[in-house]
């Protein structure tokens, strides 16, 4: 169904422009590949929490960790497979933590700046087909993330409501899972991938 799907958009866009490259075709062919990925799994993912009854616990988490992942990045998995399962566990076992769990405040400001520091080493992690080679962006995108990070971790310490405080904490976590190199390895794909271009360049 997917590939028949994205078959017949990529045909119209060959009919409606003939000037098209190859290489825009194919990077036309990703975007749709990915925007399929994400709406399905999303569809899955909110019938699932509407059956847990945890609807808004999983939309707050989704919203605030694609904020940290934007500046972040970090891990892609290969097969959609291994995406939708990780991002099932991601997105119904934290919102239920986020929901059901109370975490002590004193637990929070003791892994406030571990959690910061993890996100200041890792971020931003690229990915083979994105790879991040402008060094500038690379230290722009660093810094915001440890922005981020630290905001949200301030966020998670103050605000009073638990689930809305462990929603924060819990965006920050699952970005730090997707950007250490042993992810990466478990999902079989390459880290640093800029580090090939910087490479290339001293050839």
């Amino acid at each position: 169904m997917k590939n028949a799907l994205i078959n017949k958009c990529m045909n119209l866009i060959r009919s409606y422009n003939k000037n098209y490259t190859k290489k825009q075709l194919d990077t036309i062919k990703y975007g749709l590949e990915g925007l399929y990925l994400t709406i399905t799994k999303l569809i899955i993912i909110f019938i699932v929490s509407i059956v847990l009854g945890i609807f808004n616990e999983v939309l707050c988490l989704i919203v605030t960790f694609n904020i940290i992942r934007l500046f972040s990045f970090g891990v892609h998995a290969k097969k959609s497979s291994h995406c939708m399962i990780s991002s099932l566990i991601f997105f119904i076992t934290f919102p239920l933590i986020c929901k059901y769990v109370t975490i002590s405040k004193e637990l929070k400001e003791i892994l406030a700046i571990p959690l910061v520091i993890l996100i200041g080493i890792y971020s931003p992690a690229d990915t083979e087909k994105r790879p991040l080679k402008d060094k500038k962006k690379r230290i722009i995108y660093k810094i915001l993330s440890i922005i981020i990070a630290s905001i949200f971790m301030i966020l998670s310490i103050k605000i009073q409501n638990n689930t809305l405080s462990n929603n924060f904490m819990f965006a920050v976590i699952i970005q730090i899972i997707i950007i250490l190199p042993i992810t990466y390895k478990i999902f079989g794909v390459s880290y640093k991938n800029y580090k090939k271009y910087e490479n290339n360049k001293e050839d």
